[in-house]
């Protein structure tokens, strides 16, 4: 189980998931995969859609982020649509943007609550979180059985 969904397991009402765009120039099809991505959400499959290209990043290309979008079931038509809307451009740009302001280098890069996480082991989720509610009054998850 990916490191995300155990802390979304291990903290279901204190953890909240913000996933931020930030396709790399170095990576030929990373807008193109994060406007794919976005488009499959109208559809309810973003994170669906997200796994599957993170599963595929090094054999993206055109023919691959389509055949994805099919094996989920997507209306294509729909979908062609929406990667094409404005918007979608603009959210990218706008995730680039408060990327770069966070001085966001790669990805992926994790942050809790305005802090770079550094250790993104489920140890090293617990800890910063458990600190982080404790500093709100709240308590810590309890240590798994």
């Amino acid at each position: 189980m990916p490191v995300l969904e155990q802390v979304l397991e291990k903290y279901p009402k204190e953890v909240k998931i913000v996933l931020k765009n930030f396709p790399l120039n170095s990576h030929k099809f990373a807008k193109k995969a994060a406007a794919a991505a976005l488009a499959a959400e109208s559809q309810g499959k973003f994170w669906e859609f997200y796994d599957l290209l993170f599963e595929n990043y090094n054999r993206l290309n055109d023919r691959k982020i389509r055949k994805i979008a099919i094996e989920l079931g997507l209306d294509m038509v729909k979908f062609d649509e929406k990667i094409k809307d404005p918007l979608i451009q603009e959210r990218i740009s706008q995730d680039l943007w408060d990327g770069n302001s966070a001085d966001v280098r790669g990805t992926p890069t994790v942050f809790i609550n305005g802090k770079r996480l550094r250790d993104r082991t489920l140890p090293g989720f617990q800890k910063v979180i458990d600190m982080e509610l404790q500093k709100q009054g709240r308590k810590a998850a309890k240590p798994a059985s």
